[in-house]
């Protein structure tokens, strides 16, 4: 209910207004797909609790949106949607969320909360992903790495890991003239 409730208050708009924190989608045809992976989703008996829809009808604003009961076998589950959606999905173990969280083929970023270290830690090594965030929204900085796994990239941006890419490693060895 917690999640729903906040996202209900983000303020969708225009990214150079202060009052705004979440700016357009990219391009029109993410309108198209967020349309698309909700409708899937609701035909497959997911239930929308917040958002769905686009915002407005200029730009490429689409509301903040929690599916929840979304089925394994909807497309929001299988693919990654690059927009505002949040499908929430019931688990009754911490392995079935492990197996859930690895079975795609994909691994950019995952995010858990807990209110046990031991939890954290845990899922922490567990899942695959380039980026595990606990207890906090993550955003990129320059001093760390960026990067996914799996399909969702090879190499690192930023960080020193970043530079890596441009650089030519020698290795040299001499002895000393006789």
């Amino acid at each position: 209910e917690g999640f729903i409730e906040v996202s209900k208050n983000i303020q969708v708009g225009d990214g150079l207004d202060k009052n705004t924190s979440m700016g357009p989608l990219a391009h029109d045809r993410r309108l198209d797909a967020m349309s698309n992976f909700v409708s899937d989703a609701q035909e497959k008996g997911a239930k929308i609790k917040s958002g769905g829809h686009r915002k407005g009808n200029k730009g490429y604003f689409f509301e903040p949106t929690v599916l929840t009961d979304v089925p394994n076998d909807a497309k929001i589950m299988n693919e990654e949607p690059f927009g505002p959606l949040a499908p929430i999905a019931p688990f009754n173990s911490f392995e079935s969320v492990v197996e859930e969280a690895n079975r795609l083929p994909y691994g950019l970023a995952a995010f858990a909360f807990t209110n046990s270290a031991k939890t954290a830690e845990k899922i922490s090594s567990s899942i695959e992903s380039g980026i595990v965030s606990v207890n906090q929204p993550w955003m990129p900085v320059v001093e760390v790495p960026f990067g996914g796994i799996k399909d969702s990239g090879y190499g690192k941006e930023l960080g020193t890991e970043g530079l890596e890419a441009y650089m030519q490693s020698k290795f040299i060895t001499q002895k000393s003239s006789i």
